[in-house]
């Protein structure tokens, strides 16, 4: 389940029906009886808040999100999205890591999932984290 509050237009999430679980994008909020409408690719459904669960942030969804890959010597890993960073300390390792966009830098000390890292962006960019890619 994810707090209601802490969900976001463009948020990617899980949403659960009819013991199907699916990826999807939230497309609209319903303050007053916090219900949250979420697209699967073809149409959007309205879920309760219990209804949804967070996407775990790995490698594959960073992919999906269509950041840039790179080694670095010390075994680090370091994720690209135009001037937006993410360093985790070994590959695979999402158990702490760095943000940072410009000069704001960021300490996470726990694993996150997706939409977290959707409203870090958000608040650092002022811009939606979305799967569009960056072309420079």
């Amino acid at each position: 389940m994810i707090k209601f509050q802490d969900i976001k237009l463009g948020d990617y999430i899980l949403a659960e029906q009819d013991n199907t679980t699916w990826q999807g994008e939230v497309t609209n909020l319903n303050r007053d009886e916090k219900e949250v409408c979420v697209n699967n690719g073809v149409q959007d459904f309205w879920f309760t808040p219990r209804e949804l669960h967070p996407l775990p942030l790995d490698e594959e969804q960073l992919m999906k999100l269509n950041f840039k890959r790179q080694e670095n010597e010390d075994g680090s890993v370091k994720y690209l999205k135009g001037a937006f960073r993410i360093l985790i300390p070994q590959a695979n390792n999402f158990s702490r890591f760095e943000i940072w966009y410009r000069d704001e830098k960021r300490q996470i000390m726990h694993p996150i999932f997706v939409h977290q890292l959707q409203n870090h962006y958000l608040d650092m960019t002022k811009v939606h984290l979305t799967d569009e890619v960056f072309e420079h």
